[in-house]
């Protein structure tokens, strides 16, 4: 049984259809999502329009500028690989890094930070020490240590990711379950004889779902570029896969030479980044309550 109160639905509604109506009016935010559903797209379909698979060896296009008289639009690499199927290849794992590791961190964090906030107490002081710990703790270094134990893999990069990434997700959402747990609706299911983990799933989590949403969308970029890093440095994605970050880390050594190798990743990645922070900007703006 929803013991929600039902006085408080219809101003939540009418705060959704508010927000949707500000996001919808920021020509930014729209074109922000334009772009990535695109990007999205032509990182799942893009490679099926083109003749080469993403590790084939070209040995007469070695190095091959970017145009269209040839099967390499987006020109070739020291290898002779395509650059476009590889660019593709690398933003559909980059992507998947983010969206993957951003869940993990999600889940994580949204069950541990209700937890903390909506129990308090000792519990809450004891589960918050444990965050500061982690927080003081490279992250890198926790990538590394997992590598070294556990081998290379791309599961455990998502894994591993996802596992540093919650630390942030759970205070945010600690202190929105602290603001709420002494809403009427909660003290209501309390009453009923709702336990503590119904509480927590079926009235905290739904209520606090505009900041998660919000910082979801924020994360995605953090953890793409994070990975990026990784693979720049030869934590992350391992040949003859590819990342943006591995694309990068191997145009930035012919940077002279074949200048496209570096600009065509870069630019991938440089505008997934701005397109996602600018729509997390905009989805923030339009969940506020203070803007409507």
């Amino acid at each position: 049984m929803n013991l929600r109160d039902p006085a408080e639905e219809a101003p939540r509604a009418g705060l959704w259809r508010d927000a949707g109506r500000r996001l919808r009016g920021s020509r930014a935010a729209m074109l922000a999502l334009a772009v990535i559903v695109f990007l999205v797209l032509l990182a799942l379909f893009g490679p099926y329009l083109n003749p080469n698979h993403f590790d084939t060896i070209d040995w007469s296009c070695i190095a091959m500028p970017p145009g269209l008289r040839h099967a390499h639009w987006w020109g070739t690499d020291r290898l002779g690989r395509d650059l476009f199927v590889r660019t593709l290849q690398g933003t559909r794992i980059s992507l998947a890094v983010g969206v993957i590791a951003t869940t993990v961190s999600l889940i994580v964090g949204i069950t541990y930070g209700a937890i903390a906030g909506f129990v308090g107490g000792r519990v809450d002081q004891l589960m918050m020490r444990l965050i500061e710990v982690l927080s003081g703790l490279p992250l890198i270094f926790f990538v590394i240590l997992l590598t070294v134990v556990f081998g290379r893999s791309v599961y455990l990069l998502f894994m591993a990711i996802g596992a540093i990434g919650w630390l942030t997700m759970a205070r945010i959402v600690r202190g929105q379950a602290m603001v709420i747990r002494g809403r009427e609706f909660i003290e209501a299911a309390a009453a009923a004889g709702a336990g503590p983990g119904r509480i927590i799933f079926r009235h905290v989590v739904p209520n606090i779902i505009g900041p998660v949403i919000v910082y979801a969308t924020l994360t995605v970029p953090q953890i793409i570029l994070f990975e990026s890093f990784l693979s720049f440095l030869g934590l992350g994605i391992q040949e003859p896969q590819a990342s943006l970050g591995t694309l990068i880390a191997s145009g930035a050594a012919q940077m002279q030479s074949a200048p496209w190798m570096l600009l065509v990743p870069g630019v991938i990645l440089a505008v997934l980044l701005v397109c996602f922070n600018v729509l997390g900007d905009a989805l923030r703006d339009a969940l506020d309550p203070r803007d409507a």
